[in-house]
């Protein structure tokens, strides 16, 4: 899978290093994760990497393209490996669990505007609110 990442890496024009590695891995395994838990994941394995770095490389991987980072109204930055083909998400109100959800309808970008004011639309953001499956059947509190 290394080497996956790596090619990754390299078609962006980005070097090849320990930490890119690593949060590329951790966005592969884990969608919808906050900066911290992010941080988390890459010092199982690289205990020395700083915060400074897993946030510069999220920024670099946003910037290039290789990692989505999506906020839904009032929740923190969460970020994920899966780009490019304008899914939307799922937001459980009680707990915050994000599921994704393909295309709304139609191709890419899902939606049409009743007025682009001249725009070249490209992508739709949809975000879907409610309560997961584990929250509707729980024992109220």
């Amino acid at each position: 899978m290394t080497s996956d990442f790596e090619a990754q890496l390299r078609a962006v024009s980005l070097r090849v290093t320990r930490p890119r590695l690593a949060v590329l891995a951790a966005l592969r395994d884990n969608p919808h994760v906050d900066t911290d838990t992010v941080i988390e994941l890459v010092r199982v394995q690289h205990p020395t990497v700083s915060h400074q770095a897993v946030y510069d490389v999220l920024r670099a991987f946003t910037d290039a393209g290789l990692v989505r980072r999506i906020q839904p109204a009032g929740a923190t930055a969460r970020y994920e490996a899966r780009v490019g083909d304008n899914h939307h998400h799922l937001v459980c109100r009680s707990c915050g669990a994000i599921a994704d959800v393909e295309c709304v309808v139609g191709h890419a970008p899902c939606l049409t505007s009743s007025d682009d004011h001249g725009y070249e639309v490209d992508e739709a953001e949809v975000v879907f609110w409610g309560t997961c499956p584990d929250c509707a059947t729980a024992p109220p509190r």
